[in-house]
């Protein structure tokens, strides 16, 4: 039995940005992901092993984010690998960064930046 697993609106604040303001003072940052990935084993025994944990999901991403980084795109690729690299059975990482009113001269709401990572791709 393959599913999803997914974080939807974790919120962090963190010092990702090109520009020198950005990684002084930060910025507030929104992430979400869905995982793909076969839990037949976790749903059959009742049991968290056979599956994504969640809490650790989101220990891989606080640690990405706690990270500074020039471009949002090294972040979520980073997730994706680490999220492929904990898990065997999942399939497919879809990550998806947003940075709340970024700095472009103009009213926005966010910009964002998702990457879809599947295994053997």
């Amino acid at each position: 039995m393959t599913g999803r697993v997914a974080l939807e609106g974790l919120e962090f604040h963190a010092f990702h940005g090109v520009y020198p303001h950005e990684r002084e003072s930060g910025n507030w940052f929104e992430v979400d992901i869905v995982v793909d990935t076969d839990f037949s084993q976790a749903a059959a025994e009742d049991d968290l092993n056979g599956t994504v944990n969640y809490e650790t999901l989101f220990r891989i991403i606080q640690e990405e984010m706690d990270k500074p980084s020039k471009l949002l795109e090294t972040v979520v690729a980073k997730i994706a690998d680490d999220v492929m690299d904990t898990w065997s059975a999942v399939s497919a990482v879809e990550v998806k960064l947003s940075k709340l009113n970024p700095p472009i001269g103009g009213k926005c709401r966010r910009s964002s930046v998702t990457v879809i990572r599947r295994r053997g791709e």
